[in-house]
């Protein structure tokens, strides 16, 4: 008797260390695909900046707006989120630190580094995203 119950336990705790381990190893891929589908996304939002920014200088005689209101409250509406005045939009901050007539520069930065993502983008006038690490 005493046999066998020690046989039920040993079982259990193999199905449990089992189960554990598949447990980690999903959700480490849950992670792992979160981390992807956050920068996707930062890549996307800074892109959809970009071209808003990018349409508002074409209507406009090649200036650029100088401040995110001309993109998001003027007729026609070139952008219907203003993401740099929200606090962060999936796991990304997004920041213009040169926003003006002559053009513009700005960033998407992880709100915890290989946490919420792995990368920053930067995008300038002319449209073209470049990344880095920012763990540097």
């Amino acid at each position: 008797m005493f046999n066998r119950k020690a046989r039920s336990f040993v079982t259990i705790m193999v199905i449990v260390a089992l189960s554990a381990l598949l447990l980690r190893l999903m959700t480490h891929q849950i992670i792992v695909y979160r981390l992807q589908q956050n920068q996707a996304l930062a890549q996307v939002n800074l892109k959809l900046l970009s071209t808003a920014i990018e349409n508002y200088a074409k209507d406009n005689k090649s200036i650029y707006p100088a401040n995110m209101d001309l993109l998001t409250n003027h007729n026609p509406v070139y952008l219907e989120r203003d993401f740099l005045a929200e606090s962060s939009v999936r796991g990304y901050e997004y920041d213009c630190q040169r926003l003006e007539a002559t053009g513009y520069t700005c960033t998407a930065t992880p709100v915890g580094c290989k946490f919420t993502g792995k990368l920053i983008y930067t995008v300038s006038t002319g449209g073209l995203v470049m990344s880095e690490s920012c763990d540097k």
